[in-house]
């Protein structure tokens, strides 16, 4: 099964299991949950850096998007209307008198996914490279760290969750063409910022 069709699959059983819950099916929901919790959380932490606070925003999500149910429409993916509560929430968060935005970093896991088309990545899988590499990975976690609020959250939706240009303008709310806009000048940006030690490294091995 192809990546279009796996997905095709995946979201007419959440239709199934939304539909369920739209009668009272609690089970239904649960299943909802149980697929898309640990995605939410690491949605957020990207928004937010205390752990704790990601665990409660987690569950506030899931908690409004129970309470929304019935607002819910066919027409877009659950995931994606699901996804668009999650970063309002953390934004609405991030907006309190009481709490500081402190922008998060992306793990080496994560790093791993960026889009191969921008050259950011090294190969480690010698030890001769591995210094070099890690040194790369904590430069592109910098330069993701240091991008503009909407550029950063964008790019992470694009190359870490997977989404669609069309998906996440539904999760922002933004036009597809400011989406597509933005994940270009967020790869611009990294790829300035890495470049030259993406170039010392080359000439270190010539």
């Amino acid at each position: 099964m192809d990546e279009g069709a796996s997905q095709s699959v995946s979201h007419n059983a959440d239709l199934i299991l939304v539909r369920r819950a739209q009668k009272g099916d609690l089970r239904a929901f649960d299943l909802l949950v149980f697929k898309y919790q640990n995605k939410v959380g690491a949605l957020i932490s990207r928004l937010v850096n205390d752990p704790h606070d990601v665990q409660d925003l987690t569950q506030e999500t899931l908690i409004k998007a129970y309470r929304g149910l019935a607002s819910f429409r066919s027409d877009s993916a659950f995931y994606t209307w699901l996804y668009r509560i999650a970063v309002n929430t953390a934004k609405n968060h991030l907006m309190t008198p009481q709490t500081r935005y402190s922008r998060q970093g992306v793990s080496l896991e994560q790093a791993e996914l960026v889009d191969q088309d921008s050259h950011w990545l090294q190969d480690e899988t010698t030890p001769e490279n591995s210094l070099s590499g890690q040194r790369l990975n904590s430069a592109i976690h910098q330069a993701i760290k240091d991008l503009p609020d909407e550029l950063r959250i964008t790019l992470q939706l694009r190359e870490f969750d997977g989404l669609s240009y069309e998906e996440i303008s539904t999760v922002l709310e933004s036009p597809v063409g400011t989406i597509r806009s933005r994940i270009f000048r967020a790869r611009e940006a990294v790829d300035k910022k890495i470049r030259p030690l993406v170039m010392n490294t080359v000439q270190m091995k010539a």
